[in-house]
C-alpha cells in the first residue's frame, strides 16, 4: 500500500513545489514507483517535470469534477518511475464548482483509492492557502510534510497551518499525521539560516528531518529545463541532498 504524503505550506516560496519534484525523483532514483499529484492552479509541478500544461485536456480538474477517471489523467512515467496528475490555471475554478456538492472533500481521495496500491509513495504538491485543494489533499494523505524556509518569519503561519492539520484529523481523516518539517534554501554561511533551524527546533514537538535542502542555483535553474535536480545535475548540492532526504524519508517509514 502507498504512502500518501501532502506537502503543505500556505505561505509561498517555501520550496514546496520543489521539494515535491525533486524528492518524488530522488524516491524514483531509489527504486520507488512514485505519482505525483499536482493540486495547484500555478502547475508549476507539472511543468517542472516538462510537462506543457497547456495543452492537456485531462488534469486533476477534470478528475475532481468527475469528468475523467485517474487512470485517464495519469501521464505515465515522465522520468524512470515517476507518473504525473497535472494541473493548470483551470484548476483555479474547482473551489466554486465544487459549492453544494456533497462530500467534496473526499473527491481526490475517492479516486486515489482506485490506484494507491500501485505505487510505493504518492506526493501531492499542496496550492499555497489553506482552501478545499488542500483540504481534498490532506483528507487523501496519510502525513504532511511542511517545507519551511530558513528565514526570519519561517515559523509564522506554521501554528495555523497545525491546527488545520488537526481539524482536518479530527473531521475528515482520522489517520492524518504530520510527517515533519524540512528545512529549504539553507545558507551555511549565514547565522540567520542557523538561527532559524534552532528556533524551529526549540518551538517545534513535530519530527524534523536532519536533512538541510541548500541554497542551490543549479535547483533554481532545473524546473526551467524541465528536469528534476536528479536528472539536470545529479552531481549537484541540491540533487545530493534530496537523496539524502529520500534515504531519510524511506529509513523514517520503514
Amino acid at each position: 500500500m502507498g504512502r500518501i504524503i501532502a506537502i503543505a505550506n500556505q505561505k509561498g516560496g517555501v520550496g514546496k513545489t520543489t521539494t515535491s519534484i525533486n524528492l518524488s525523483a530522488a524516491l524514483a532514483a531509489k527504486g520507488k514507483k512514485v505519482l505525483v499529484i499536482d493540486t495547484d492552479p500555478q502547475g508549476n509541478t507539472t511543468s517542472g517535470f516538462g510537462i506543457d500544461k497547456n495543452n492537456l485536456d485531462e488534469t486533476i480538474y477534470e478528475l475532481i469534477l468527475e469528468e475523467c477517471t485517474i487512470y485517464d489523467c495519469t501521464i505515465a512515467d515522465v522520468i524512470p518511475n515517476v507518473s504525473v496528475i497535472p494541473s493548470n490555471v483551470n484548476l483555479a475554478a474547482a473551489e466554486i464548482e465544487l459549492i453544494g456538492i456533497d462530500r467534496k472533500e473526499f473527491i481526490l481521495k475517492n479516486a486515489v483509492d482506485f490506484v494507491v496500491d500501485k505505487y510505493d509513495y504518492i506526493i501531492i504538491d499542496c496550492p499555497p492557502s489553506l482552501n478545499m485543494l488542500t483540504i481534498n489533499s490532506m483528507t487523501t494523505a496519510d502525513s504532511v510534510l511542511v517545507p519551511i524556509q530558513c528565514e526570519y518569519y519561517a515559523l509564522e503561519g506554521l501554528s495555523q497551518l497545525i491546527h488545520t492539520v488537526n481539524l482536518v484529523k479530527e473531521r475528515l481523516n482520522p489517520e492524518l499525521e504530520m510527517e515533519g518539517v524540512i528545512f529549504t534554501m539553507y545558507d551555511s554561511r549565514t547565522n540567520l539560516s542557523m538561527q532559524v533551524v534552532e528556533n524551529v527546533k526549540s518551538n517545534l514537538t513535530q519530527y524534523i528531518f536532519k536533512t538541510l535542502i541548500p541554497r542551490n542555483i543549479r535547483l533554481a535553474e532545473a524546473p526551467s529545463y524541465g528536469q528534476p535536480i536528479t536528472v539536470y545535475d545529479p552531481k549537484s548540492a541540491g540533487a545530493e541532498a534530496y537523496i539524502d532526504l529520500a534515504e531519510e524519508l524511506i529509513r523514517k517509514n520503514s
